[in-house]
């Protein structure tokens, strides 16, 4: 078949929410895939920051391999092996020994499952961040900071206010003692990989404490090593009160998580919230995978310097005004808004990556890609940029 031809039929088999792909791809091997026709790309985008360790990573394929053919699904009437040891693997990562974990498919459930908690305070406002993105769930709808995302569904959730992203001011304005939870991003990823103000996080968590808030950590497209941190929140040194994952955990599988710290950890009782896919064998299998390969390849030290050699490359692109971020998730401001034209001259040349917004490319590879490959995409990007855009 033809990428044509599979885009005739995805629009006749599948609801058009998210428009017919113009490619389609059928194998992969790292950070390279193929399309129907053949063609080869460098993957700069990571399946949006979720092919933590790249395609077929033979220590995920292996684990996979070897829970399918032994223990499938169990739902949570049971426990396995594999959920406990992950669950206590996720807890020690974030230093609280009294830290317990929720898992759940998506960072959107993740986000829920948040939601839901912080009404067991007794409270129910929330406050957020302008241009966040949480999820398309109604209740991660509405706590999503993008109006042209929510303003189709309404009404969603109240009780829910934004702020903008970084203001101190107007998150002091908003927080109050009826106030359930704080949910905010360590750095914005689908908003453009926005980089808060390097105290903001620390001034957001005392405000919390003194209001009787909890404070959400979403490091759904932050965590598991992405930034270089665990997290992504580590750098502001606060301690949350629950963090969200998703993406990078399942290395490729469907698989979030809620981890509630400190007392927010006794806040769920028995039959308060559920997942049936939730921890599953063959998903925490992956997950204690991708974990085992970043601890001992060391790809925390390795994604800080994948992040400087970037930055020194790109930022000197004639058309290049700025490029931020954390580890290997990254946004190149544009000085022009041709992100889209960009994105498809870069697919042309064989690498895959995003136009975040009109003026911005982002980039969230596999952690594990080859300084090689890395200045393969620079090399290219410079070339595209020097074309008559």
């Amino acid at each position: 078949m033809k990428n044509a031809q599979v885009s005739t039929a995805w629009k006749k088999a599948l609801l058009d929410n998210y428009g017919a792909p113009s490619i389609s791809l059928v194998k992969g091997k790292g950070s390279e895939v193929f399309d129907v026709e053949g063609k080869k790309y460098l993957d700069l985008l990571g399946g949006i920051a979720t092919n933590i360790l790249g395609h077929a990573h033979p220590a995920i394929v292996k684990a996979v391999t070897r829970q399918v053919g032994t223990l499938g699904h169990v739902s949570n009437f049971y426990a396995h092996p594999n959920v406990i040891e992950l669950a206590q693997k996720l807890a020690a990562m974030t230093g609280d020994k009294n830290a317990r974990v929720f898992f759940a498919q998506s960072g959107a459930e993740a986000n829920e499952a948040a939601m839901k908690l912080s009404r067991r305070t007794g409270k129910y406002r929330i406050v957020a961040a302008q241009g966040a993105f949480h999820g398309r769930t109604m209740g991660a709808l509405s706590m999503t900071g993008q109006p042209s995302k929510r303003e189709p569904f309404l009404p969603l959730v109240k009780g829910i206010k934004h702020v903008p992203y970084g203001d101190i001011k107007a998150m002091r304005r908003a927080i109050s003692n009826k106030t359930a939870m704080v949910i905010l991003e360590p750095i914005m990823g689908e908003a453009g990989v926005i980089v808060p103000p390097v105290d903001y996080l620390a001034q957001v968590r005392e405000l919390c404490t003194q209001k009787g808030a909890l404070l959400v950590i979403d490091a759904v497209q932050t965590g598991m090593a992405r930034t270089g941190d665990w997290f992504g929140y580590e750098y502001s040194g606060i301690t949350p009160d629950v963090i969200t994952l998703a993406k990078g955990l399942g290395g490729g599988l469907p698989l979030g998580a809620m981890i509630a710290l400190g007392d927010a950890a006794q806040l769920f009782v028995a039959g308060d919230h559920g997942s049936t896919f939730g921890g599953n064998p063959i998903t925490t299998a992956a997950a204690l995978a991708v974990i085992k390969v970043i601890e001992k390849d060391k790809i925390m030290i390795k994604v800080r310097k994948d992040q400087e050699f970037i930055m020194q490359r790109i930022a000197l692109i004639e058309g290049v005004s700025e490029v931020r971020g954390a580890g290997l998730l990254l946004g190149i401001q544009l000085d022009k808004p041709i992100a889209s034209k960009i994105t498809l001259q870069m697919r042309e040349e064989g690498i895959l990556v995003n136009a975040a917004n009109d003026s911005t490319i982002r980039i969230a590879p596999a952690l594990n890609i080859s300084r090689l490959q890395l200045n393969k995409f620079c090399t290219i990007f410079e070339k595209v940029m020097s074309h008559d855009n």
